[in-house]
């Protein structure tokens, strides 16, 4: 009888392995833990620090890591909604 095979490991995370995601309003994603970031052209970009910040905005010169690149935006004033 032929042996079982050796398990693969798991790509996905499982319950006890699950990540904390924390999506910041006009900012990074903060994920907790190592990461690996599948990019657009199939490149692997790996992470093994505690915290890690995703850029969302695409401005960063370090992407896929955040560099706070997207706070040199400018920003439009809010609209004054009861003109005087």
């Amino acid at each position: 009888m032929p042996s079982d095979p050796e398990p693969t490991p798991c790509p996905v995370p499982v319950a006890g392995d699950a990540r904390r995601v924390a999506v910041e309003r006009q900012g990074p994603v903060l994920i907790e833990g190592s990461v690996e970031i599948v990019l657009d052209d199939a490149t692997v970009a790996r992470s093994d620090r505690f915290m890690v910040a995703v850029c969302t905005c695409r401005r960063s010169r370090t992407y896929p890591w955040c560099d706070t690149s997207h706070r040199d935006r400018d920003r439009p004033a809010p609209k004054n909604r009861n003109p005087e």
